[in-house]
Parts: C-alpha cells; sequence; structure tokens
C-alpha cells in the first residue's frame, strides 16, 4: 500500500510540473488569475478535481 501511495504522490508531482516547466508564462497567469477568485470559486474547482479524480479511480478499478 506504502509503495502505490508512494507512486502516486510522484506522478502527481510530475503532472503537476509538467505546465509550469513548458510554459512558464501561461502557468504564472493562471496562478494569478487564480489568486483573484473567491474562496467560493477555488473551493468548487477542487471538489470538481476531487469527484473527477473519484470517477477515474473508479473506472480505472472496473
Amino acid at each position: 500500500m506504502g509503495n502505490i501511495l508512494l507512486t502516486a504522490f510522484a506522478l502527481m508531482l510530475i503532472i503537476e510540473g509538467i505546465l509550469p516547466f513548458l510554459l512558464p508564462a501561461l502557468w504564472r497567469e493562471t496562478f494569478r488569475r487564480l489568486t483573484e477568485m473567491s474562496d467560493g470559486q477555488i473551493r468548487f474547482i477542487g471538489l470538481t478535481s476531487m469527484l473527477a479524480g473519484l470517477l477515474l479511480l473508479y473506472l480505472a478499478r472496473l
């Protein structure tokens, strides 16, 4: 279980690093716009992301 969790964390870091590595100006602009959003909007994005992740996990286990 620990090995799977470590692998998942490593993949998350790789995926999270792709945009700032390839397109730093776009990443900076996106982050700037994110800081201007309200807490409710940020929470909605987080909820949507978690639900999409749960759906992908469910589909991967079929």
